[in-house]
């Protein structure tokens, strides 16, 4: 966990110059907190296949500023209109609104321009390409960014199960299939491995989000760092609304089996990266 947030760290900008306020809010936002899984499960998918390089260590610190950049704009009072976040206040209340979609905008792409500094750390250039290719795309409109589209045009509305499943698919898995395939790629993994990693990191996102539901009802605002009932108080369909805590709870478990067995089929071992999933999924906060 420290050596991974280092790694993050590292990468950021220094604050400094004209635009340092931007940049303030992009390192607060990002040092605010968090367990860093995304990148923690990206250098471990890595090790998996036997990556042993320091081409893995641009692409942890892009996970990261992504994931931060959402969490930015979820938080927004156009989106979820949450005031704390990790504990502390959100970007937008500590830096103005204004500043915090710059924020957002400003880690989203700086992202990309990080993970680009892989390509001179590898011998395989191409890997790197590709691997920056899944990234934008599992951000973009095809990721993260179209699942959230959907949830923000259904928001107050009866969801219906294909289009919560669309939703949690893309709005929280693409995040996670991203780091996992990125680690499987640099790895070395064949295109049927990396179909398999795939696989593996979409069940883990949809436990994942469901797991997500059940403590914004279950938990409190101390444990969870950030106010819980959130999607009662802005009238979201969830899986637990759709389906009851009963069900909810246990297809949390029937997919967390599901994942842990395709990664029980790939080759090498690690037992670590089966208890990270295990943790992700199985979390209290």
């Amino acid at each position: 966990m420290k050596e991974v947030q280092l790694v993050v760290e590292s990468y950021l900008p220094e604050v400094s110059g004209y635009q340092s306020t931007v940049i303030e809010a992009m390192d607060y936002s990002v040092k605010a907190g968090g367990k860093r899984l995304r990148p923690m499960i990206m250098e471990e998918t890595y090790r998996l296949f036997s990556g042993k390089g320091k081409e893995i260590e641009p692409f942890m610190a892009a996970i990261e500023m992504i994931h931060t950049f959402s969490l930015i704009h979820d938080d927004l009072p156009c989106m979820d209109n949450d005031t704390l976040r990790r504990g502390l206040p959100t970007a937008w209340v500590k830096f103005g609104y204004d500043m915090a979609v710059l924020a957002g905008d400003g880690l989203l792409i700086y992202s990309m321009e990080t993970a680009a500094k892989a390509l001179s750390m590898s011998d395989r250039p191409d890997l790197v390409a590709r691997s920056m290719g899944i990234l934008a795309e599992k951000t973009g409109i095809f990721g993260m960014i179209g699942g959230q589209t959907v949830d923000v045009e259904l928001s107050g509305e009866s969801i219906p199960e294909d289009k919560l499943e669309f939703i949690y698919r893309l709005k929280t898995g693409a995040l996670l299939e991203a780091p996992m395939m990125i680690g499987a790629i640099l790895g070395g993994a064949g295109e049927e491995e990396l179909k398999q990693v795939e696989r593996m990191a979409s069940l883990v996102g949809m436990a994942f989000q469901i797991q997500d539901d059940i403590l914004d009802l279950t938990s409190s605002d101390e444990i969870l760092g950030k106010p819980v009932l959130s999607d009662e108080k802005n009238h979201k369909t969830t899986y637990v609304s759709l389906y009851g805590m009963t069900k909810a709870k246990q297809d949390v478990e029937r997919i967390s089996k599901e994942a842990v067995s395709v990664l029980l089929e790939l080759p090498g071992k690690n037992e670590f990266l089966e208890g990270l999933i295990q943790m992700l999924i199985n979390r209290e906060k």
